[in-house]
């Protein structure tokens, strides 16, 4: 096998790796002003994908311009995940850059879709492929690649963890080679449980005092895990933007959840807001729990809950996810001010961090890899690949970490 690294490759964003020029896996994009895609011109004869977060799906409607229809394979809900995810990034930025694909190309992607199940091996360009539960979002896979003479794993993002949405990955194949992320090759997660405790403690208190908490959290995966946490602590919430939708899609797929009715008790509990910003300024006063995209500050309908109780110190502002340097979220965390819809606006309310990450932490990656110290293993997506690789070397792994644009003749 030869394996090619398109994006991803000592970096989080745009993931793509293309085996022997005819199979690839994923095709992200890195969201920044403007956006960045993977290198090359890939011509494959068909696309696996591993999970429907825009960092390894954004691009992939560009794969269907022109003459190219490669067949796609995927999961459903990470089919239903990447329509979304595509016509999310049209309405947001199709008139700001050159865009690499239209909503042509996006109504393409049901045409070539071919969706599969966990563990049900498939055919496509000549390899058999199997997917098996990675973990980390509804839909979420780790993919086996079998030419015949070599397997080669690749992990997408997992969590080893369970979690109120998902259960952690268990699946371990026999592999020669693996790709494995490495996002928090550097970091101990706390358990979920203190986790989840120290964040309803945190939301009561607030509620007790009179206060309303504004939860920024991402569309997919994480507004999911929030509503379920809110339901199993008592805790009232509204839901509001993206989040809703990507709701509904993981309620269509109840195989694909740890829990189908804990999710549907979530759903009730939670109450949806309609968009209008009228109504999320009546809501904002509320004494309640506002779980909102976007979870890093950039858009969304956190742009109306934000200005409204930044100014009572009652008031809180509760992150569940890591925040990118550049972004508002980190801006807050960092200096008390952010630039929120184009103003610098101090706040006064408290803002805490909570820990809730859908990655597997530093000895969730090693609890994987140990079933794999006979693989080649090649480490990507991750801010300190290199260190990483050489971590694993003085563990006794056959470790490398690929840069951009890197091409690896497999060993095995």
């Amino acid at each position: 096998m030869n394996i090619e690294f398109l994006g991803g490759a000592r970096e989080i964003g745009r993931s793509a790796v293309l085996v022997d020029d005819s199979l690839l896996l994923d095709y992200g994009m890195a969201t920044g002003n403007p956006p960045s895609f993977p290198v090359g011109n890939p011509d494959p004869d068909a696309v696996v994908v591993s999970h429907g977060h825009l960092d390894h799906v954004g691009a992939i409607p560009s794969l269907l311009s022109g003459d190219a229809r490669p067949p796609i394979h995927w999961t459903p809900p990470t089919r239903d995940l990447t329509r979304v995810l595509a016509e999310d990034t049209l309405k947001l930025h199709g008139g700001s850059y050159d865009c690499p694909f239209t909503h042509t190309e996006i109504k393409r992607m049901s045409q070539v879709s071919e969706t599969h199940a966990y563990r049900e091996t498939f055919e496509a360009a000549g390899y058999e492929i199997t997917f098996y539960d990675a973990g980390h979002i509804p839909g979420s896979a780790h993919v086996l690649i079998d030419d015949g003479d070599t397997r080669l794993l690749y992990t997408g993002d997992f969590h080893t963890e369970d979690t109120q949405l998902l259960s952690g990955t268990t699946a371990r194949p026999d592999a020669d080679i693996v790709i494995t992320e490495s996002t928090y090759s550097d970091v101990d997660h706390d358990p979920r449980s203190a986790v989840e405790e120290r964040f309803a403690e945190s939301v009561r208190t607030t509620i007790w005092e009179g206060g309303t908490v504004v939860v920024p959290a991402f569309a997919i995966g994480r507004t999911q895990e929030m509503l379920m946490v809110c339901e199993a602590h008592d805790l009232d919430c509204y839901v509001d933007g993206m989040g809703q939708k990507v709701t509904q899609i993981a309620r269509q797929y109840p195989g694909f959840v740890r829990d189908a009715d804990a999710l549907q008790r979530a759903k009730s509990n939670a109450r949806f807001v309609n968009g209008r910003d009228g109504q999320r300024r009546r809501i904002a006063e509320k004494n309640t729990v506002i779980v909102t995209t976007s979870g890093m500050l950039s858009g969304g309908p956190a742009m109306t809950y934000v200005p409204e109780i930044r100014a009572n110190p009652t008031n809180k502002i509760a992150f569940t996810g890591y925040q990118v340097e550049g972004t508002p979220g980190r801006e807050l965390l960092d200096s008390g001010r952010a630039e929120i819809d184009g103003r610098v606006m101090p706040v006064s309310a408290q803002v805490e961090a909570h820990d809730f990450s859908a990655h597997a932490d530093r000895d969730g990656l090693f609890e994987l890899l140990d079933s794999y110290r006979d693989a080649e293993i090649l480490v990507n997506h991750g801010d300190r690949c290199e260190d990483f690789a050489e971590e694993l070397r003085d563990e006794g792994f056959e470790a490398s970490a690929p840069d951009l644009g890197d091409a690896v003749a497999s060993r095995a």
